[in-house]
């Protein structure tokens, strides 16, 4: 693990696949939270660091793990924010109901209604640079960041079951209240549950230059093409895994609502923008894309004009 951290400004913050050192309270990403849920249903085990052969193979897990981590200072040619994968994909993509990399390698190739096409893994991950990461032309599909992240997540899957749903896979759907979302309620759990992390203009927070809570909306977080966008999934994402070391405590009505709040917040543009129109992006990518709040008029703003 010391070739894996050298050269990190930040190797403190990053926490080894099997680690038991001490991780810094303020880093989000790297720590193991298992929601309360957890103690409830067995999941699926990924192998642990311990397991890997010392060979070329274990080397590309560990550049794959590396790269999943700290995705912004190990390519950063294909970041165009301030995120890293394990940013939406808790404790290095192991934790259950918080898309685990083991619960979506085995399930591709896929049809996506995202793009309307039988999308392989290394399509997925690409949409992910492109979109969740704001970084504009992803990685080829056969280059080393592909490739490496792929290595990673088929080994954190060695002994799934291979097209199976398994528990913990993806962030479990929580429905919408009967009285649908409330802005202003969604601001008051904003800052009550969400400020002292991620920012009272939802910035995240810094070391330095690096991020060590990510941004919420602005420039630096995912665009408006990113799966996140949806209200639906923050939704879910933020009812099983925030607030940090507390999931599980809002109830479906807050999750919503605080959802909302941050998803109506401007951020990168959708890079598949059509003829400069919101609108038309709006009707040809959003209209069916979930609950979400781009192309809408809200309080006299027409959001999704995006951030430079």
């Amino acid at each position: 693990m010391r070739r894996l951290l050298t050269g990190y400004a930040l190797c403190v913050l990053v926490a080894p696949m099997a680690s038991a050192a001490p991780i810094a309270m303020e880093d989000q990403s790297q720590l193991k939270i298992p929601p309360a849920a957890q103690h409830a249903k067995a999941y699926f085990r990924p192998p642990q660091q311990s397991e890997l052969p010392d060979n070329a193979y274990g080397k590309m897990v560990m550049d794959g793990y590396a790269l999943f981590v700290d995705t912004k200072r190990q390519a950063p040619q294909f970041v165009g924010n301030g995120l890293n994968c394990t940013n939406c994909h808790l404790d290095q993509g192991r934790l259950a109901n918080s898309a685990p990399l083991w619960g979506a390698y085995t399930m591709y190739p896929a049809y996506r209604q995202k793009n309307d096409k039988v999308n392989t893994f290394a399509e997925r991950l690409q949409g992910c640079f492109q979109f969740s990461m704001n970084g504009g032309t992803p990685p080829a599909a056969d280059s080393r960041e592909i490739t490496a992240l792929s290595v990673y997540a088929y080994w954190l899957s060695t002994t799934a079951p291979v097209g199976v749903e398994l528990p913990g896979r993806g962030y479990p759907q929580v429905p919408q209240p009967a009285g649908g979302y409330d802005l202003e309620r969604g601001a008051a759990v904003y800052e009550a549950q969400c400020a002292l992390c991620h920012g009272n203009q939802g910035q995240g927070q810094k070391v330095g230059t690096d991020y060590v809570m990510p941004p919420l909306w602005g420039k630096d977080s995912y665009n408006w093409g990113a799966g996140m966008h949806r209200i639906n999934t923050a939704a879910s994402f933020i009812k099983h895994n925030m607030p940090l070391g507390k999931p599980g405590s809002l109830s479906d009505e807050q999750a919503w609502d605080v959802a909302a709040f941050i998803n109506t917040h401007e951020r990168p543009q959708d890079p598949r923008l059509v003829e400069g129109s919101i609108e038309k992006t709006r009707v040809k990518y959003h209209a069916n894309d979930g609950v979400n709040a781009y192309g809408q008029t809200i309080n006299g703003i027409l959001i999704g004009q995006g951030i430079q």
